[in-house]
């Protein structure tokens, strides 16, 4: 990792905490609430199984390609800055936070929900839930969380273990909001600096929520592996 890129996450790492301390709503309400939008679906977007049982026919049945289309799908919604934000106007939440987060939470809650599904998970189930939730955290956040005792298991795990309790939940919900709030004040401070050159903070911007998909959804489509044969 670079310098730039390790300060940013220093201080993405810092302040998470302190916003989400003084908007609860963030953690208790926004990332339950993306998930919900996301897997029932939303203005443009239908739900999650239902587009992703159309990548399905496209690939005439095969999975693995129809995940692979979900993921390439994503990444490009992921980039479309306007779309994501339209989208962030959607998603209720108790303080009023950034459109980007919500439209880019929402789009990755989508993505890993159609892997999931494509997998043979049920939607609905709690547990899944959970899982899909984890898998936005990233790899890398996902072993040092587990390390540390923050959540319990990674995705596959908590897929297929037992029922989750309130306590899970909530604790899920927590290092995801702070994730994401870590992130966004990341690329914030990349968009930033780019100014300084015409055009870049645009690019940046995309170019990183792009990459960040692709990298949550390959992430995602290694944990999930086949509950079932189709």
């Amino acid at each position: 990792m670079s310098k730039r890129g390790a300060l940013t996450g220093q201080i993405g790492r810092r302040l998470a905490p302190r916003v989400t301390g003084m908007a609860p709503g963030l953690t208790s309400s926004f990332v339950r609430e993306a998930l919900h939008r996301a897997i029932s679906g939303v203005g443009p977007l239908p739900p999650a199984a239902a587009a992703a049982d159309e990548q399905l026919r496209e690939q005439h049945g095969d999975v693995e390609k129809g995940v692979h289309e979900v993921i390439e799908n994503h990444v490009r919604y992921a980039g479309a800055q306007g779309f994501l934000t339209n989208l962030g106007g959607v998603v209720t939440a108790a303080v009023a936070i950034p459109a980007n987060i919500t439209g880019l939470a929402l789009v990755q809650c989508r993505m890993i929900a159609g892997i999931a599904h494509l997998r043979g998970y049920d939607l609905a189930d709690p547990r899944v839930r959970n899982a899909i939730l984890v898998c936005l955290l990233g790899e890398d956040s996902v072993a040092r969380l587990v390390k540390a005792g923050t959540i319990p298991a990674h995705p596959a795990d908590l897929a297929t273990g037992p029922e989750p309790d309130q306590a899970l939940d909530r604790a899920v919900s927590a290092a995801v909001a702070d994730d994401i709030v870590s992130r966004i004040l990341g690329k914030r401070l990349a968009v930033t600096v780019g100014r300084r050159v015409p055009v870049v903070g645009g690019v940046v911007g995309m170019g990183a929520d792009g990459y960040a998909t692709w990298r949550i959804g390959r992430y995602a489509e290694r944990e999930l592996r086949p509950l079932t044969t189709r």
